[in-house]
């Protein structure tokens, strides 16, 4: 299966747009685990445990394990990710950006190593960066468009010229996306939730491609603006996915024993609202 038909698929069994981002922080786990970064893969795979038959996808970010010292534990985690929940794609949050042969090595680290079905990418280098990981036919690729972070303005909204009706930059890379980068169908974007109206716009833009939307949760964005804007179906079911990713909100949903619990109430609070948006 590609990463979109598995995206698809993970939708209609888990009835889900609910994306568990993983980026475990060993100073926030509960318990016994607290501070331990040892223990990075016990606590993520808790998670994916307990919350397995509720998302669409599961974004672990790689800097989280890096920084411990943890890309072993990502590795065993993408492993375990693939026995526990075999129909939930991994979406690995790289947001890598350099030149062709870098770019290549990268994929390599992304789609080789890891095994993951996606990845995060920033397209800020053009096209010969973005290139060689659409050479892995099947996966997916998901370019930085309107991030959900304030200083996205300092770029991601500046016109391409000082002439009238020139296009944003974010407007630039969803039509790209959408035409001639997207070879052979594999592309999606990043659209922070907190801006729901750049959202809808690149909606009409990209009217099909599958939208990776971080920001709900602890960065406030607001669930049920974030469908209205970006998912679109029909009688058949969903023509345009969003994938809409919630981290610290579900990992830190409480800090005590029951962490793998509460992690799957509020998964499935977030999944019911998101569903809900739809009608």
């Amino acid at each position: 299966m590609t990463f979109l038909d598995m995206l698809r698929a993970a939708e209609r069994q888990n009835g889900s747009m609910v994306c568990v981002g993983l980026d475990p922080e060993p100073a926030r786990f509960p318990g016994a685990l607290r501070g331990d970064a040892s223990r990075i893969f016990d606590f993520c795979a808790a998670i994916v445990e307990a919350t397995a038959d509720l998302v669409i996808a599961f974004k672990p970010q790689i800097a989280y394990f890096a920084a411990h010292r943890a890309e072993d534990q990502l590795e065993r985690l993408m492993a375990h990710m693939r026995r526990v929940a075999p129909g939930v794609p991994v979406i690995l949050d790289a947001k890598r950006g350099d030149i062709g042969s870098t770019a290549a090595q990268y994929a390599v680290e992304a789609f080789e190593r890891y095994g993951a079905d996606a990845v995060t990418l920033s397209p800020f280098m053009g096209f010969d960066s973005v290139e060689p990981y659409l050479k892995y036919h099947g996966k997916g690729a998901f370019l930085l468009c309107r991030t959900s972070n304030p200083g996205g303005d300092d770029l991601q909204s500046q016109r391409l010229s000082s002439v009238p009706g020139e296009p944003l930059l974010y407007e630039h890379v969803a039509r790209l996306a959408n035409d001639t980068w997207n070879l052979n169908g594999q592309l999606g974007l990043v659209v922070g939730a907190t801006y729901p109206a750049e959202i809808e716009r690149v909606r009409a833009i990209a009217p099909t491609l599958p939208l990776l939307i971080p920001g709900v949760g602890a960065q406030g964005g607001d669930a049920v603006a974030t469908v209205k804007a970006g998912w679109r179906g029909d009688g058949q079911g969903t023509v345009a996915p969003i994938i809409v990713n919630s981290s610290r909100a579900i990992l830190y949903a409480s800090a005590g024993e029951d962490f793998a619990q509460a992690a799957r109430r509020e998964a499935l609070k977030t999944r019911d609202l998101l569903q809900a948006a739809r009608a």
